[in-house]
């Protein structure tokens, strides 16, 4: 038999985030210490960080917490494939690696770059030196647009960027950001990965030196190198990013763990504590389309049917859907041989994952 869905009540909440910086001038004792090339932050807040592995949630998170109107979405910059990542003029740094680590040691480029794509500064010219069709052309309208716009009414940056797990520490210690970190099912993770034909190839996090020095456990996928075996692979994955999920969490109070059950079961009350969390207003407005989005009438079976699109210039997976439906069908793909298998080999990891309003700060 299956493990039913992760519950939350071996562990005590996740300690609260630091406290918001206020409106207004920044001063040298508010918020969060920041480096001094860093950011200015918007009177609003600071950015704002979705993050976890790929398909636990990530664009559906950050769509939803940008649907009150108080962040501008930016899909994936890490993302070393095109569209939507490699866009100089979002993100005016080269991603070298599927979760391409930042830390300290190496940050120079990274720093300045993200200062520009968290302040919502665009780059049209480094954007036109290396994307130029027309295509290219209509993502810099809307991205640009979405910046400037963004900027002009002192809205915060929400990066969605799944490919920024590993490096979630420095986005919150040296950027300020707010760090959601989603945490799924790993059979439901893995049964979504065997519907889209995904894999990993674990050379793309073990060649990163300072990775594996920062993140220990990543060093125990080196023996599935090469490795055929998907399911196998998914787990240890899954299971590695468990145990590093865990710890940047305890290493930064600005980082923090949600499970996507726990989520996908109540948006409407788990969305309202995020904002909260976030420092977002939860509005009339952002309710209404939060509801509207998370309780779309057979939009699971739509997307059951058709598999997995990228969607609109962004390229995002998000689709509205009924969250509650689709947890019900999370598992398809997978025999019950394959989830008895996924369950073993990460049974040790599932404990402790916070509901988003069991912790309301």
């Amino acid at each position: 038999m299956s493990t039913p869905p992760i519950r939350p009540d071996d562990l005590p909440p996740p300690a609260p985030g630091p406290p918001l910086p206020p409106t207004g001038p920044r001063t040298a004792s508010a918020g969060p210490p920041r480096p001094a090339a860093g950011p200015r932050l918007p009177a609003a807040g600071p950015p704002i960080l979705v993050t976890g592995l790929p398909r636990s949630g990530t664009s559906w998170a950050g769509k939803m917490l940008a649907a009150g109107g108080g962040a501008v979405y930016v899909n994936e910059p890490l993302n070393p494939q095109r569209p939507p990542g490699r866009s100089p003029g979002v993100l005016n740094a080269t991603v070298g690696h599927r979760f391409q680590y930042i830390c300290r040691d190496n940050e120079g480029p990274w720093l300045r770059a993200f200062a520009d794509t968290v302040a919502l500064r665009y780059r049209y010219a480094a954007e036109l030196g290396r994307n130029r069709s027309p295509g290219d052309l209509a993502r810099l309208l809307k991205n640009a647009s979405a910046f400037t716009l963004g900027r002009l009414r002192d809205r915060r940056a929400l990066l969605d960027d799944p490919f920024a797990l590993f490096s979630a520490g420095w986005f919150a210690e040296r950027l300020g950001c707010r760090v959601v970190l989603l945490v799924r099912d790993p059979v439901s993770l893995a049964a979504s990965w065997r519907r889209l034909g995904w894999t990993v190839y674990f050379h793309e996090l073990l060649e990163q030196p300072l990775l594996v020095r920062d993140h220990p456990p990543v060093e125990t996928l080196r023996p599935l190198v090469g490795s055929q075996d998907r399911v196998a692979k998914t787990a240890a994955l899954w299971a590695v990013a468990r145990e590093v999920a865990q710890t940047l969490a305890e290493r930064h109070p600005a980082v923090r763990l949600v499970g996507y059950e726990a989520l996908a079961a109540d948006p409407v009350t788990g969305y309202r504590d995020l904002y909260a969390w976030c420092g977002l207003p939860w509005t009339p407005v952002a309710a209404r389309r939060v509801e509207r989005a998370c309780t779309a009438a057979g939009s699971a079976d739509a997307s059951r049917r058709a598999g997995f699109a990228w969607t609109g210039l962004s390229r995002t997976a998000y689709r509205p859907m009924d969250s509650r439906q689709a947890l019900a069908r999370a598992r398809d793909g997978l025999t019950l041989e394959e989830i008895t298998r996924v369950d073993a080999l990460t049974r040790s990891h599932r404990r402790g994952i916070p509901t988003p309003w069991t912790d309301r700060q």
